[in-house]
């Protein structure tokens, strides 16, 4: 896994030699005026039932990525149909369960490339931001995480309540776990491949988005926030209920900060444990 930083001009694109393998420069993916990177990206789209939304989605992504992985909850539309027309090498994988969750780690282990971007079917996001996700991880974040509250962010998609349950969440989560968030429950994320191997995503529902910007702080990993605007869903209702998945999102919040408490006591009964744990951070 490699990545270059480079300032590519269009009158110095590099061109093979006698002593230059052409392999050597297919490899860079020029992004924008200032970066080119050799990481394949792939985007992860979870869907279902998101036909009407899909053109609006796929005329933002970014023509440079490595592969689009769309997931389909079992649609009863043409969502496949309309992703196959608007990117012929879309790789579509049918959903073994139910829940977000379940859609993005199926569309994770399906991934090829080294950078995963994660993207919501709805509208709302921009696949132009993509750019400033990649750029932090090239940069060294291990994890390019979306807030709609950081400086430059924004929403047009939540109420006073939602604002304000997400504001709460995400206090207690940097109360009990050291992060420093602006916003806890967002879908637009990008990381590192080899992230995955130290998070284990175990949920299937919303709270996913909860439980990989928690375990990533415990793991250790290197956090950039990337300001981000989240727009109006454009077509359908929006499966979320502030409610009901605000309690989930505590329930994850819960949990993780008791496994937290119980791994801290297995250390102090055994000091094998903690100098493994001082020897792996």
């Amino acid at each position: 896994m490699s990545s270059i930083l480079r300032p590519p001009s269009s009158a110095q694109k590099p061109t093979p030699s006698s002593s230059q393998e052409p392999a050597t420069t297919a490899e860079f993916r020029p992004i924008s005026s200032h970066l080119a990177i050799t990481p394949p990206v792939s985007v992860v789209i979870p869907a279902m039932n998101e036909a009407e939304n899909l053109p609006y989605v796929f005329k933002t992504l970014p023509e440079w990525i490595h592969e689009v992985v769309l997931v389909d909850g079992n649609s009863t539309d043409e969502t496949v149909e309309v992703a196959r027309e608007l990117w012929p090498g879309v790789q579509v994988v049918a959903q073994r369960g139910r829940g977000k969750g379940d859609a993005l780690i199926s569309g994770f282990e399906a991934c090829t490339g080294d950078i995963i971007v994660m993207v919501d079917a709805d509208g709302s996001a921009d696949g132009g931001e993509i750019v400033s996700y990649v750029s932090a991880l090239v940069s060294g974040a291990d994890f390019a995480k979306g807030s709609r509250f950081a400086n430059g962010g924004g929403t047009d998609d939540m109420t006073f309540i939602r604002k304000l349950g997400n504001r709460a969440l995400c206090a207690v989560v940097n109360r009990k776990f050291g992060a420093r968030y602006t916003d806890l429950c967002y879908g637009y994320n990008a990381f590192w491949r080899h992230c995955l191997d130290k998070i284990e995503l175990d949920c299937t529902g919303f709270e996913v988005e909860t439980l990989m910007n928690i375990r990533v702080v415990k793991a250790g990993l290197k956090v950039q926030e990337i300001p981000s605007h989240e727009y109006l869903r454009i077509h359908g209702a929006s499966n979320l209920r502030a409610v009901r998945d605000g309690l989930r999102v505590l329930k994850v919040i819960l949990q993780e900060r008791s496994n937290r408490r119980e791994l801290r006591r297995q250390e102090r009964h055994s000091p094998l444990l903690g100098s493994v744990r001082g020897e792996v951070s």
